[in-house]
């Protein structure tokens, strides 16, 4: 549920990227931090590993301020991938009002990319969060690299599921604004009526997003 500050005239949404290992979670977090203007984004803080693994989690924040005096802030995070750190994903899980799950598209992780979806929905059980009713976008990133499943592979495989599919190369940005404005709409269409904002904050799911977006191009 996101956190609602009467006082503050504060909204806050916990959004998390989820994933294996080296699925390119904390790519997207810094090109989205490179992408969003200056105004609206916080410091990206990271904590890697000397094998470039995220070790806790990486922390981008975002915000923006409505005509109305609402200021709706993002807190963006990563997961990291590695089984040894479950209880730290169940940990930063918790709360989450979205959630991106990052697939390695490479045909040699797909039983890595089961596995931690897997992982993902009994952690969300755990953390007392409905996957059917929570914002999620699924990203299969690496689209740059050989040997990757194609995109009707992969729509086949998800013919039967819900959720927005975005192909990516997040290292070089390909995709990664696209899968954040999926989340985006998606925790509009969860969130909106519950905290009238299109009503009481003229905020529309359009304005939302691009606001949202912070100028990204």
């Amino acid at each position: 549920m996101p956190e609602f500050e009467n006082d503050a005239g504060r909204l806050t949404f916990k959004l998390v990227y989820y994933g294996p290992a080296q699925g390119g979670k904390t790519t997207n977090l810094m090109q989205l931090h490179e992408l969003a203007d200056a105004q609206m984004k916080g410091e990206l803080m990271t904590l890697e590993t000397q094998h470039d693994r995220t070790l806790f989690f990486d922390l981008l924040p975002l915000g923006f301020r409505t005509a109305s005096g609402l200021t709706i802030r993002f807190r963006l995070f990563t997961v990291p991938g590695q089984v040894a750190h479950d209880g730290t994903r169940k940990a930063v899980l918790s709360r989450a009002d979205g959630v991106v799950f990052v697939a390695d598209s490479q045909r040699n992780q797909a039983t890595n990319n089961g596995e931690a979806f897997q992982n993902l929905a009994e952690n969300l059980g755990r953390v007392g969060l409905d996957i059917a009713r929570l914002p999620l976008v699924v990203q299969f990133n690496k689209r740059d690299l050989p040997d990757i499943l194609s995109e009707d592979e992969i729509r086949a495989r998800y013919a039967e599921a819900p959720w927005p599919l975005v192909f990516a190369a997040a290292i070089d940005g390909r995709g990664v604004r696209e899968t954040f404005t999926a989340l985006l709409h998606a925790v509009w269409r969860r969130y909106a009526d519950e905290f009238d904002l299109a009503g009481a904050h003229g905020l529309g799911e359009q304005e939302f997003v691009a606001a949202a977006g912070g100028g990204m191009p």
